[in-house]
């Protein structure tokens, strides 16, 4: 699973939020340190919609703009649940390395 297919997952997870929020999300949390792009963001979220991992519907923002807002499918809290731990391992090699190194 891509790096921002897990940031999505993870976002969602709470609660549901439009594509604005998520980035908004994910930029706070990392302190500034990611940033995920609109044209990167948008195909992302279709292509989890149509695999399933999320769902959407239409509502009102709190600035009172219309949006679609996603939400986690049950398979995608399992994708969720799996990616976490993928992620984990992956991360845990790359430390080692560069322990090694």
């Amino acid at each position: 699973m891509a790096p921002l297919e897990l940031l999505i997952l993870k976002t969602l997870e709470a609660a549901p939020n439009h594509g604005f929020g998520i980035t908004l999300h994910v930029q706070t949390v990392s302190g500034g340190l990611l940033s995920i792009e609109e044209g990167s963001l948008y195909p992302a979220l279709h292509r989890m919609e149509k695999d399933g991992l999320l769902a959407s519907e239409w509502s009102t923002t709190p600035a009172s703009r219309r949006a679609r807002f996603y939400r986690l499918t049950p398979n995608g809290r399992k994708r969720l649940e799996k990616a976490s731990g993928q992620w984990a391992d992956t991360a845990k090699g790359v430390n080692r390395l560069l322990r090694f190194a």
